[in-house]
């Protein structure tokens, strides 16, 4: 019985031997001296790798793959430029300028293949590097699938704001039975200054970033300002949900569902947005259903009315029919479907048909205008535009910016 043990112990040692990574290494002639990566957020990610051979090493190529939910796994590979030798230290920088930035919380996963004059090949083994923000020193805060990290503000700053999310989440359940189907990450930047240092692409009224890709959402808060954060906290993570539970290869949502169950998810409609919905209503000035399937106008008045008009959509599509409704049409549009085949579907009427429908929802017993085109009532209200304008565009431009992750 001792022999037959010394004996499997001997055949299990030979072959920890003979799969050695350093003695095949050897074998080949050729050795992975380092491998390194380094994060320089948000600007680069630094690959090193230091190699030697019994003869000139010819060929090195870098392979990477960034973690994304993605529909096929994408490997890309560089070929490194380097003067053929016995011993080599080569790096080469993935510039983010290249490929829109990553955010923070990111991680990508890379692997080298080097070869020399003998036709001896080594391929290292995998090596997973995180993307991090590391400018400021965060605290982190999770529950449930939700973990939040922050810079300034106590704790109970950060617990507030995650309640906001909770209650957003529950909304969006009841509302529309959409769910987070994975983690989702929130970096809570003090101001949109310091959010902006964390782009590569920014604009300067950018005020919330959900890469939805990537399960993380970038938010300028001010602690003095948390009113605003839980709405933006709210609009961004409807947008996490809603892309996780509807990406495909072959469509996109429509503009005007995808910001209006974000709009829809923060609450009730904001003032501002209101007036100008209440005015093209009366002005019989409204956008049709079929324009706001695509991007919205840069344009900050138009912009304004159609993030109105797809809150109002939303509303009035579950009022009027139900989460049940609203649940199914989001896993239509999962499969790919077209706008009104969708719609058709689960509601059987197109967007003309949801166009005329809404607008009877909406249109009210006309009033008397004003000389200048405006009803008296909406005097007040639009004064409140000058002061909340500059938090307000960081959520009108936002469609495109979420759209880059």
């Amino acid at each position: 019985m001792i022999k037959k043990t010394s004996l499997l112990a001997l055949v299990f040692w030979l072959l920890l031997v003979l799969l050695s990574p350093g003695l095949v290494q050897a074998q080949t002639g050729l050795t992975i001296l380092d491998s390194s990566a380094q994060a320089e957020f948000p600007s680069r990610l630094i690959f090193n790798l230091s190699a030697e051979s019994d003869v000139n090493i010819t060929d090195i190529r870098l392979r990477y793959t960034v973690d994304r939910v993605s529909y096929a796994q994408v490997i890309s590979e560089v070929y490194i430029e380097f003067v053929p030798a016995t011993m080599v230290d080569v790096s080469w920088a993935l510039e983010m300028v290249r490929i829109g930035g990553l955010p923070s919380g990111a991680s990508v996963e890379y692997w080298w293949l080097v070869e020399n004059a003998g036709g001896n090949k080594v391929e290292t083994a995998p090596i997973r590097v995180q993307f991090d923000d590391t400018r400021y020193s965060w605290h982190s805060l999770t529950e449930g699938k939700v973990t939040i990290y922050w810079y300034e503000g106590k704790e109970s700053f950060a617990q507030e704001l995650m309640a906001a999310a909770q209650q957003a989440l529950t909304k969006l359940a009841e509302d529309t039975g959409a769910y987070l189907e994975r983690p989702a990450k929130l970096y809570i930047y003090a101001n949109s200054q310091d959010l902006r240092g964390a782009m590569i692409y920014p604009q300067e009224w950018t005020g919330g970033v959900a890469f939805t890709r990537y399960g993380v959402i970038a938010i300028g808060i001010t602690p003095d300002d948390i009113n605003w954060g839980k709405r933006a906290i709210a609009h961004e993570l409807a947008h996490l949900v809603i892309h996780q539970m509807t990406l495909n290869p072959y469509n996109d949502l429509p503009t005007w569902l995808d910001e209006g169950l974000a709009m829809y998810a923060e609450g009730l409609l904001a003032p501002v947005f209101r007036a100008y919905l209440d005015k093209a209503i009366a002005e019989n000035s409204l956008i049709s259903v079929r324009s706001l399937s695509s991007p919205f106008s840069a344009y900050a008045e138009e912009s304004l009315l159609s993030y109105a008009q797809s809150y109002s959509l939303a509303e009035f599509l579950i009022n009027s029919y139900g989460q049940d409704r609203m649940l199914e049409l989001l896993l239509i549009f999962e499969q790919g479907s077209d706008y009104d085949e969708a719609l058709d579907k689960v509601y059987g009427f197109n967007m003309d048909g949801l166009d005329a429908l809404w607008r009877d929802y909406v249109i009210i017993p006309a009033q008397p205008i004003e000389k200048g085109g405006m009803h008296p009532a909406l005097i007040g209200t639009l004064a409140a535009l000058a002061t909340g304008f500059v938090l307000i565009l960081g959520l009108t431009i936002e469609s495109w910016v979420w759209r880059r992750g």
